[in-house]
């Protein structure tokens, strides 16, 4: 082995283990991005100058969304993977869409999840699903960041084979051709994660929360940029391999991202933030 090139860190596929109860690093990643996200969405609302006026949910109603943004990241990650990613072997193997402690969650699909999630929740209580989507958005880099962490520490999801004098060059276990790649899972976890996050972070902190719609914006279009760049670095699914003009499945899914974010920031900007009640225009 080339003397530059990082050995992979042997980590157990587990966690924690207690006796019979094992919790996988996955599957730790997914309940510490719920919690630490919840936590976090509960600061946000508890400061009302963030806001015009006081925050347009209670602390109670974030706590019951909590539920229905989980279901909606688990039900919409595994169908987004099930139809975008590998359909034809679930075709064949129905029973396997079933699996989730074997992998395969899209983010795609659990974002359309999410999407869902919050507009029938906000439906119900009759809260703005544009400010939900953006208090859901802006805590979501969190879990983001503890994913790919995650990926990382499995050893999947690795990157695109690179010139060994690379650094950081490292050879994946799982990985059958042993080449040295890019350790693109720790690209992903900086930019979809720790940047997205300072990015929507700042916004935050200069009012963007009072105009809805901005954040939410924000996070679509970032998202979509950083995961198109972090592509680049990616080894395509095997299953499915480059696409059209060297396109990833990725990167066309995050392609309506960049429309859908600019349009939704446009009209954030355009509709302004609403006046405090009792304001005189």
């Amino acid at each position: 082995m080339p003397f530059l090139l990082i050995d992979f860190p042997a980590f157990k596929p587990i966690a924690i283990e207690i006796g019979p109860f094992a919790i996988r690093w996955y599957a730790l990643a997914y309940i510490c991005g719920i919690v630490f996200g919840w936590l976090y969405a509960r600061s946000l609302l508890k400061k009302e100058r963030l806001w015009s006026g006081p925050a347009p949910m209670s602390l109670v109603q974030i706590d019951d969304f909590i539920l229905w943004v989980t279901l909606g990241i688990i039900l919409g990650g595994r169908t987004g993977y099930v139809l975008f990613y590998n359909l034809p072997f679930f075709i064949d193997h129905p029973a396997a869409i079933f699996k989730l402690w074997e992998g395969g969650m899209s983010f795609h699909g659990g974002f359309l999840g999410c999407v869902v999630a919050v507009m029938w929740f906000a439906y119900r209580n009759r809260i703005s699903i544009l400010s939900l989507g953006d208090i859901t958005t802006a805590v979501a880099p969190v879990g983001l960041l503890l994913g790919r962490i995650a990926n990382f520490i499995n050893g999947e999801l690795w990157g695109r084979a690179t010139d060994p004098s690379l650094p950081w060059a490292m050879i994946f276990p799982n990985d059958p051709s042993q080449l040295p790649r890019h350790p693109s899972q720790l690209y992903e976890a900086g930019m979809e994660g720790i940047l997205l996050f300072t990015v929507l972070a700042v916004m935050i902190r200069f009012g963007a929360l009072k105009r809805p719609g901005m954040i939410l914006g924000a996070f679509i279009l970032i998202y979509g940029l950083t995961r198109i760049a972090g592509e680049h670095f990616r080894e395509p699914d095997v299953q499915l391999g480059f696409l059209w003009g060297g396109l990833t499945m990725g990167m066309l899914l995050s392609i309506p991202m960049l429309i859908v974010g600019l349009m939704l920031i446009v009209l954030a900007i355009r509709r302004g933030a609403p006046k405090p009640a009792g304001a005189i225009s």
